[in-house]
């Protein structure tokens, strides 16, 4: 089978233990893409800073940012997909975070918002550490007051909350109050963060949406991951394939175990499944 679409999360997939694409990972991606394949960057991110590593490896593809909640043709500056959270869906969660003294951050397709200043502090240190090189656009939001004013300003735009923390027990029952939420989706991408849209978003759903532009059928596309809201594209497409540092839960969804991302996992898929089958 020719994949004509593979799909590419970015943290613990595309990106190794010390944030980089390897050189050998973005030479593969840019043949695959020039042999006509759509590669696409498919993230929790935002979708500027998932924008920025697809132009990093050169390609022209679309990009799904938000874990699905945000598509956007690059080229074409045109938005296939939004669905946001909405002012009073989000003044909803404010209250439950502030019942658990838990700060949220929220995010636009182009925008993040944060409460914790040591958010800020870990940014710029993985600027000084060279783990990031693209900038931000960000705002600190200082009180609950400030997120009020702010949720109403972005009503529009908001597409994904985050949430991250350290005390599991805490997380655990705030999840569990989130679960009984109808309208939301909940995800997690690591063992430290709650990552929640409007329900119905997910990355296997924008992978469909990609497909059906595209005229593709499922047996055409290919996707790789690693974590849990990896999962739904992992099992929509053809071939889903997992990494090798993946959950278990996601390997035992895939079609393939590749190799880990310090182990030029996507590289070697791509080459394996993609690029022998054209030679």
């Amino acid at each position: 089978m020719a994949y004509k679409l593979v799909c590419i999360d970015v943290d613990g997939t595309l990106l190794n233990s010390k944030h980089k694409i390897t050189k050998r990972t973005k030479e593969i991606l840019l043949k695959a893409h020039k042999l006509g394949v759509h590669i696409v960057i498919s993230t929790g991110r935002m979708y500027t800073d998932a924008e920025y590593y697809s132009n990093l490896i050169g390609v022209k593809s679309p990009v799904i940012a938000s874990n699905g909640a945000f598509i956007k043709e690059k080229d074409h500056d045109k938005v296939i997909y939004k669905d946001v959270l909405g002012e009073s869906l989000s003044l909803e969660l404010l209250e439950i975070f502030r019942k658990y003294d838990i700060t949220p951050y929220f995010c636009t397709p182009h925008k993040f918002y944060y409460g914790n200043i040591m958010f800020k502090l870990f940014y710029v240190a993985t600027k000084i550490l060279g783990r990031r090189s693209n900038k931000l656009n960000m705002e600190y939001v200082f009180s609950w007051h400030q997120w009020q004013k702010v949720l109403y300003k972005e009503k529009d735009d908001i597409v994904k909350c985050e949430v991250i923390y350290r005390d599991a027990g805490l997380i655990n029952e705030l999840r569990n109050e989130l679960r009984n939420i109808k309208q939301l989706e909940i995800v997690d991408s690591s063992k430290h963060n709650i990552e929640i849209t409007r329900k119905g978003v997910s990355k296997g759903k924008a992978v469909a949406m990609l497909a059906s532009l595209y005229n593709l059928k499922r047996e055409e596309i290919m996707t790789i991951g690693d974590s849990e809201n990896d999962l739904s594209m992992i099992e929509y497409a053809g071939l889903g394939i997992a990494m090798g540092n993946a959950l278990d839960i996601v390997k035992q969804k895939a079609d393939y175990i590749t190799d880990s991302n310090d182990n030029d996992g996507v590289a070697n898929a791509i080459n394996r499944f993609v690029l022998e089958n054209e030679f």
